[in-house]
């Protein structure tokens, strides 16, 4: 426990611990949604387990990479930033829309950039929606290189906590769109915000909702940039290439080991590291798996 408490002490400051902090509240409202689903399939209790456990691992791997890895390299960048920009009310909200489009920027590359989706699809591997599935995260998101989308952020100006901290915002909102709990909200709130109804679109692999909806908190960006898909019919959650594993290693790695399996069907290295940055679709072979 010393240990711990010397490398926070350390290394962090409560804003890197946003989402720890906020996982008591995560845990209630998922508690509550089971409840209420009890008898209607919307929960799988080993499927809940597998993202509890990915979620839970991916915290831990995240705080120890941010520590090593994101931090430093952000801070590297903030010592070459263009202005300094001091936190207001004010311009955390120009942040905090800033890191939006940042993100819009990273979901939707996490889905048509094989590498980066190699660390995203586990977050699609639940063929269930329900605040669980928000849960569920990949250990290699900094290892995939998230964090270099909100380098502008602390090019620009912006210290690298703040920015994460933004981030962290984000991505707490986005816990309560993980669910069918909640129809459709006021239409000016669905025009502006993600919501439940976009974002259970957004899991969908019915073929008019791959690849739509990439917002955080808000909508705007697929509005503006002609991602956006309204939820019309019943969604099928779930990834076009399912791959059945309760194995939490192979739940955070079997994208990775497909990837570069497709890389060794190639005979030249341009087609090799073409499939490093082509949509995940291209060229894909088809690689069984057994436990």
């Amino acid at each position: 426990m010393d240990v711990l408490l010397d490398l926070y002490q350390r290394h962090f400051d409560w804003r890197d611990l946003t989402l720890v902090i906020l996982s008591p509240v995560f845990g209630i409202f998922l508690a509550l949604e089971a409840w209420r689903f009890r008898k209607t399939g919307v929960f799988d209790f080993r499927d809940t387990f597998d993202s509890m456990n990915s979620g839970g691992s991916y915290l831990v791997a995240d705080l120890v990479l941010l520590a090593m890895l994101v931090l430093p390299a952000m801070g590297w960048v903030y010592d070459h930033r263009l202005f300094t920009i001091d936190v207001t009310v004010w311009r955390f909200l120009g942040l905090f829309l800033l890191v939006e489009f940042l993100y819009y920027g990273f979901h939707r590359g996490s889905h048509r950039i094989r590498w980066f989706w190699c660390a995203h699809v586990v977050h699609h591997g639940s063929e269930k929606m329900n605040f669980g599935t928000a849960l569920r995260q990949s250990w290699f998101y900094p290892v995939a290189g998230n964090w270099l989308f909100y380098l502008p952020a602390v090019w620009l100006g912006f210290e690298p906590r703040w920015v994460l901290f933004a981030l962290s915002l984000n991505l707490g909102y986005q816990f309560f769109v993980h669910t069918t709990w909640v129809g459709r909200m006021p239409a000016w709130f669905e025009f502006i915000f993600n919501t439940p109804s976009h974002h259970r679109a957004h899991h969908g692999r019915n073929p008019q909702y791959i690849d739509k909806n990439f917002g955080g908190t808000l909508i705007v960006f697929d509005r503006l940039f002609g991602t956006f898909e309204p939820e019309r019919e019943p969604v099928d959650y779930g990834l076009e290439h399912p791959f059945p594993t309760h194995n939490l290693f192979w739940l955070n790695a079997h994208e990775w080991r497909s990837m570069f399996r497709d890389m060794a069907h190639e005979k030249t290295w341009g087609l090799r590291l073409a499939h490093l940055w082509k949509p995940p679709e291209w060229r894909r072979h088809s690689n069984g798996f057994s436990e």
